[in-house]
């Protein structure tokens, strides 16, 4: 099942379910369903399943795709946590040793645009970065999982890009609060996939694009930390509440690295894939 949330002229933004190339307004008879995925995960535990039920109702309304706009099918999660140099290429090509424990960042839910929406490129920075990640969306309240119970604490996955102005990252000692967390830097979407759709977490590619150009090919049977790793890790030091999101790290080929460094400017085309997961195009705008 792939949730979305949209929005049509009314200018409402509405939850759905999208099948082929027709999304389900779940919106569309039963006022009680919140108008957001957070919402409704908060309160649900078996969301999944009733979402599944509610989506076969023949009261829904639906429409087409070109109908309607596609937002970020998480708006506001309670945390949006990173996973920096948690793949082994990406560590290799910068001549880095791979962590011993994870390393994590936050950032805010002011950064989330849609998996189309147009990227705002920051007049603070020269050096924005692209880095795909695969985003495992925690689908009820964790606190002190084992790693071998952590996926019933999954909800789904999506698709980020994790945008990073690198000459901040230098500028600011390291520290990554500044450099991730700029207007426009977390395209999210285009919809996010319930975990029964995807037949391993840990075996996806993933690719970005820029005009056109492959820079990025990755699986993430490369990740350093997985994903059950990381709800163990993560869910020991803080309760990960319904919605919030955890982007898993990026492979390599970054511009960073390219011989010249190579960065986003306005005109560019930013393409982002996951398997199973689903692609976003995102125009860099000034």
């Amino acid at each position: 099942m792939k949730l979305v949330q949209f929005m049509m002229n009314t200018g409402k933004i509405r939850l759905g379910v999208l099948k082929g190339d027709k999304v389900i307004d779940l919106n569309s008879h039963a006022n009680w369903v919140p108008n957001n995925l957070v919402e409704f995960l908060h309160e649900h535990e078996s969301a999944e399943k009733l979402l599944n039920e509610m989506s076969s109702s023949p009261e829904n309304l639906s429409y087409s795709l070109s109908q309607v706009h596609l937002l970020p099918p998480i708006k506001k999660p309670d945390k949006i946590l990173g996973v920096a140099l948690n793949y082994r290429d990406f560590c290799e090509q910068n001549n880095l040793a791979p962590p011993k424990e994870p390393i994590v960042f936050s950032k805010f839910a002011s950064t989330i645009i849609g998996p189309y929406d147009r990227i705002r490129h920051p007049k603070s920075s020269k050096a924005v970065d692209w880095e795909v990640e695969l985003v495992a969306v925690i689908g009820k309240v964790a606190r002190d999982v084992k790693a071998e119970d952590a996926f019933e604490y999954i909800f789904g996955y999506t698709a980020t890009q994790d945008l990073t102005a690198k000459d901040w990252m230098q500028r600011n000692g390291g520290q990554f609060l500044l450099c991730k967390n700029m207007d426009h830097f977390c395209p999210l979407g285009p919809y996010v996939v319930t975990k029964d759709e995807i037949p391993d977490p840990h075996n996806l590619n993933l690719k970005t694009w820029v005009n056109g150009e492959l820079m990025q090919n990755g699986n993430t049977s490369d990740l350093i930390f997985k994903i059950d790793h990381l709800v163990e890790h993560l869910s020991g030091v803080m309760t990960l509440l319904p919605g919030d999101i955890i982007c898993t790290g990026t492979p390599a080929g970054v511009g960073s690295t390219k011989k010249p460094p190579t960065f986003l400017k306005p005109g560019d085309v930013l393409e982002s894939e996951v398997q199973y997961v689903g692609r976003l195009k995102n125009l860099v705008v000034n």
